[in-house]
């Protein structure tokens, strides 16, 4: 399991066009698409949580889709807390006030084992307010992404570890959007992933 998050991991899967995970253009499309499901859904976005960051560029788009929106990024990796600004921070114990509108935890939970993993699936559960996106690679996930672009020491569970976790908090809405329970909106049952 990783346990650095330095200028040198970040350079490499995030700064350069050769060895990055993710494209800027890619998470661009990715805050689109979480903004205008929850619009189609008519839920109301003010409180944005972004836990495990990054760069912000996932976060700097989804403020631009909703610009009245307060934003809150939590990192782990102090280096990027010094460069960006980021609270400091971990996804299994962070806690909030009050819970986000929107919760976005991107290529984070891969990092944890099981037991820290159960523990930040709970604790998202309990900063969502309306809505939560996760990206999470997995053992289902085999040969459909680019091992050379991917850190090796991630821990790839079945995708239904996760949907049994998840299901305690969540409905899955499909493309990564989970929806808390219990519904405040109507999603049709084919609009679901069971």
């Amino acid at each position: 399991m990783r346990k650095t998050f330095d200028r040198a991991y970040y350079d490499r899967f995030y700064r350069d066009p050769r060895t990055r995970a993710v494209t800027p253009a890619a998470a661009a499309r990715q805050a689109a698409f979480i903004a205008a499901y929850l619009r189609h859904l008519e839920l109301p976005v003010r409180r944005i949580l972004d836990i495990g960051c990054g760069t912000g560029t996932t976060l700097r788009a989804l403020g631009r889709a909703f610009p009245r929106a307060e934003l809150e990024g939590v990192e782990y990796s102090e280096y990027l807390c010094r460069r960006y600004g980021w609270t400091n921070g971990s996804v299994v114990d962070y806690q909030s006030a009050e819970p986000f509108d929107l919760v976005v935890c991107n290529d984070v939970l891969a990092y944890l084992d099981d037991a820290q993993c159960a523990r930040a699936l709970d604790n998202i559960g309990a900063l969502t307010g309306r809505a939560a996106f996760l990206g999470i690679l997995t053992a289902d996930d085999a040969g459909h992404y680019d091992r050379t672009r991917t850190d090796p020491l991630q821990i790839l569970r079945p995708a239904a570890w996760y949907r049994r976790r998840l299901g305690r908090h969540f409905v899955n809405a499909g493309g990564g959007l989970h929806l808390k329970k219990p519904l405040g909106v109507t999603v049709w049952a084919m609009d679901r992933i069971a």
